[in-house]
């Protein structure tokens, strides 16, 4: 018998419970203290079991590792606004946007976005978007402290498709437990976060019957097509041109007449790329001799590279091959995400960075200030590696849904528009983001084919800093009141 009993609890599954812990704080925002509770921790994502037609119960999916902050004073939180925030990758968890932009506290940076020295410090975030907002920061399977449960496989979450559906029943579920399906409800994501965010507008309305009165795209892509340096695929060299040129702009490289106004100089490029460069692209090897040579000498304008090397790349200069060869007379590369930075490099003569200087300048301040804020503060303790950016989820995640195809999720976007036409969006661009350009997400949302009584529904807004504008103070001062903004005009008055 005991026999029996040992054989039993080996093959049967620990039960998985959620592990919730609150806080309580309070932060001054404009001149108004502002007390708030913090809950830390994870809840269980189970699914309907059945076996042969009949329900077996729920069967436990994943351990969702989040941090909502809810403010106090709040008499009816039906009134209350409620913000769910991802970041992308796709494998990275929701950190940056919490400590970079939105949460009560922020991982200090220099006033530039630069790295400062160790040991890094965790201030007051007088930027913070609590004082109009609750907040839900969500970590996907595989990123944070989220994972799949035993027996469970985590590559099985880290698809286009399955992603969207694991984030969006959370959102279900925080908002059926927390008693909050009458608040006005917006998302926000970061780079991949927001090809995510456009899944979910879909998602959350046809599975769930959940309509957002927002989202807010940070440093957007929807589309694919537009970022992807393909053979044969000519688009992301015409849409990265501008960004191309603030870079060159920024470091100086451009001729005296250009380096006046950032402005002026970017519509001259903007136009540029749109018409006679993109012309000419589209002729393809029967462009003429004469009118290619006008080309070369235009792109090395607006570039700041040599028209040799432009003549040589066939017109078309690649994000890596730009970074490197810009500043290859000082032995220097530009960030991808953040051109504004000069990485240093063990020679001048590579094709491709063996290092995104802008990357590795935020990884250290918010990883460091995350461990320590996550477990003295929020009193939440896990001996698991918090996931900042998994190499793992990367690597695994599968676009099978689009194979042969791009990924575009530009016209789930415009369909959830059309089905809620209440649903407002908000597009923050850096014009130093190398990584989703201005320009390419300008023209993604130039094809979206919505209904001329829907355009208004669209706001964008432009930072002179990077992919993460907010690490740039001037910049995270204007998005926070671009986003005060853009969520009481999404909010019906009354």
């Amino acid at each position: 018998m005991a026999e029996e009993q040992e054989k039993k609890q080996a093959t049967e599954k620990p039960e998985v419970k959620d592990q919730l812990v609150e806080t309580k704080h309070s932060i001054t925002l404009n001149g108004q203290t502002i007390a708030y509770t913090v809950t830390t921790g994870t809840l269980v994502l189970k699914e309907e079991a059945e076996k042969d037609g009949a329900s077996e119960g729920e069967k436990p999916k994943a351990s969702f590792f989040f941090i909502a902050y809810t403010r106090d004073d709040v008499e009816n939180p039906r009134t209350r606004p409620l913000t769910f925030s991802f970041n992308g990758g796709p494998g990275s968890s929701s950190v940056w946007l919490h400590l970079g932009v939105l949460g009560p506290r922020r991982a200090a940076m220099t006033d530039i976005g630069d790295l400062p020295p160790p040991p890094y410090q965790l201030v007051d975030n007088e930027f913070s978007l609590l004082d109009e907002t609750d907040l839900v920061f969500i970590d996907p399977v595989g990123t944070g402290y989220s994972r799949a449960v035993t027996g469970e496989k985590g590559k099985d979450f880290h698809s286009f498709k399955k992603d969207i559906e694991s984030v969006g029943d959370f959102i279900r579920l925080y908002t059926t437990r927390t008693r909050r399906w009458l608040s006005p409800k917006f998302l926000i994501g970061e780079s991949y976060g927001t090809t995510r965010a456009a899944g979910l507008s879909g998602y959350l309305q046809s599975r769930h019957g959940l309509y957002l009165n927002g989202i807010m795209l940070v440093s957007s892509i929807l589309d694919f097509a537009t970022a992807d340096f393909n053979v044969g695929n000519d688009l992301p060299y015409i849409l990265f041109l501008p960004t191309y040129t603030a870079t060159a702009w920024y470091h100086k490289k451009l001729d005296a007449d250009l380096q006046t106004n950032l402005q002026v100089t970017l519509r001259q490029a903007e136009q540029f790329a749109l018409n006679e460069y993109a012309h000419a692209l589209m002729q393809g090897d029967a462009l003429a001799k004469v009118q290619r040579a006008n080309i070369v000498q235009n792109l090395a304008r607006f570039t700041g590279l040599a028209p040799d090397y432009i003549e040589r790349a066939n017109l078309r200069v690649n994000i890596f091959r730009f970074t490197r060869e810009l500043l290859r007379d000082e032995q220097r590369v530009a960030g991808r995400l953040d051109s504004r930075f000069k990485g240093i490099e063990r020679d001048a003569v590579g094709e491709a960075m063996e290092n995104d200087i802008s990357f590795s300048n935020i990884i250290g301040p918010y990883t460091a200030t995350f461990y320590d804020y996550v477990r003295r503060e929020l009193k939440f303790e896990s001996d698991l590696p918090y996931e900042i950016i998994s190499l793992k989820v990367h690597s695994q995640w599968s676009f099978s849904d689009h194979e042969n195809q791009y990924v575009n999720v530009a016209d789930t976007l415009r369909k959830a528009m059309s089905i809620n036409p209440y649903l407002k969006i908000f597009v923050a661009n850096g014009y130093y983001d190398l990584a989703t350009p201005y320009f390419a997400t300008a023209y993604t949302f130039n094809h979206l084919g919505l209904d001329p009584s829907l355009r208004g529904n669209v706001s964008m807004a432009y930072y002179e800093a990077g992919h993460m504008m907010y690490i740039h103070l001037p910049s995270l001062a204007q998005l926070k009141n671009d986003l005060v903004n853009f969520m009481r005009a999404a909010i019906p008055a009354g």
